[in-house]
């Protein structure tokens, strides 16, 4: 098992947005990792670079760039996460990249609670291109 959580769940059995609640987490993780990794830096730099990497524009551009390569199945919790019902977006990004944000956070949690990571690593790769 390469998860984290001592439970077991099928993740086509939650919601999209405990979906994206959980990936949240998830890309929240990676990306401090990474920032880590890259460099010894105080922490408050590395709290405004993981705020640039996590924030709505750019889980949207990432989307974009990702979208080509998913499989059906991932396209469809990819949609269902665009469709979710959010009632409110921060006031410096717009509803659609917030609603791409949401969908991007929806498949990451869906990835990470099927016990697929290497496929989240794979995703997130081609995003870096």
């Amino acid at each position: 098992m390469s998860r984290l959580s001592l439970f077991d769940c099928n993740p086509k059995e939650i919601s999209t947005l405990g979906l994206a609640f959980v990936g949240d987490g998830v890309y929240d993780l990676i990306v401090r990792e990474e920032l880590v990794c890259e460099a010894n830096r105080p922490v408050k730099e590395l709290n405004l670079k993981k705020v640039e990497v996590v924030r709505c524009q750019a889980q949207a551009s990432l989307v974009k760039k990702i979208e080509p390569f998913l499989t059906e199945e991932e396209a469809d919790v990819l949609r269902r996460g665009r469709n979710a019902h959010v009632t409110h977006a921060p006031k410096s990004a717009t509803m659609a990249d917030y609603h791409a944000a949401t969908a991007f956070e929806a498949l990451l949690g869906y990835l990470y609670l099927s016990d697929k990571i290497e496929r989240i690593r794979e995703l997130l790769s081609l995003g870096k291109t």
